[in-house]
């Protein structure tokens, strides 16, 4: 399926549009998440009034993880769909358990992590609001076409920490800081 943008038909209407899951921009992620995210749709490509991307991100088995971090201008929401794993809120103050069905709210500056411990690909759904996070995977990822076998785990770019303060994420903690 291509992209079938439907525009409104009088001025009080906003446009609208259909996509399959495979046909947005999709990219493999390095150490430590590997697997890959599918950025599905965003307000800049049907000119929405509130700024927002949506998509999915596949966390590879055996302790692969998405690092701990926050988003300082943004809110997102996680929604599992597939695996199991653990989530970790403020550097592990609130744990709990991933599961499909599993929906998480995550207010602007809240520290999160997610930790696929199972021996299955870990699959969540992910908005975040205003829209931005499709650059930061763009930037730090590799292109990703249906398919494809995944390729061997590749390092985090040398300038992920300017990356990340060009796109959606807060300066982590000063300890952290390298």
């Amino acid at each position: 399926m291509t992209d079938a943008a439907i525009p409104g038909k009088t001025a009080d209407q906003g446009a609208t549009l259909v996509r399959a899951l495979e046909d947005g921009q999709s990219f493999w992620q390095p150490v430590p998440a590997n697997g890959f995210v599918r950025c599905l749709l965003n307000s800049a490509e049907v000119g929405a009034e509130h700024p927002f991307s949506i998509g999915t991100q596949t966390v590879a088995p055996h302790g692969c993880h998405v690092r701990t971090h926050a988003h300082d201008r943004h809110e997102e929401v996680i929604y599992f769909l597939e695996g199991a794993g653990r989530i970790e809120i403020d550097d592990g103050e609130t744990v709990a358990q991933a599961a499909p069905g599993t929906i998480v709210f995550l207010g602007r500056n809240r520290r999160h992590s997610f930790i696929n411990d199972r021996d299955v690909p870990l699959t969540f759904l992910w908005l975040l609001m205003p829209a931005g996070i499709e650059r930061f995977f763009e930037r730090i990822g590799r292109q990703r076409k249906p398919g494809d076998p995944a390729p061997e785990p590749f390092p985090r770019p040398e300038n992920v920490a300017q990356i990340e303060a060009e796109t959606v994420f807060a300066a982590p903690p000063l300890p952290e800081r390298k």
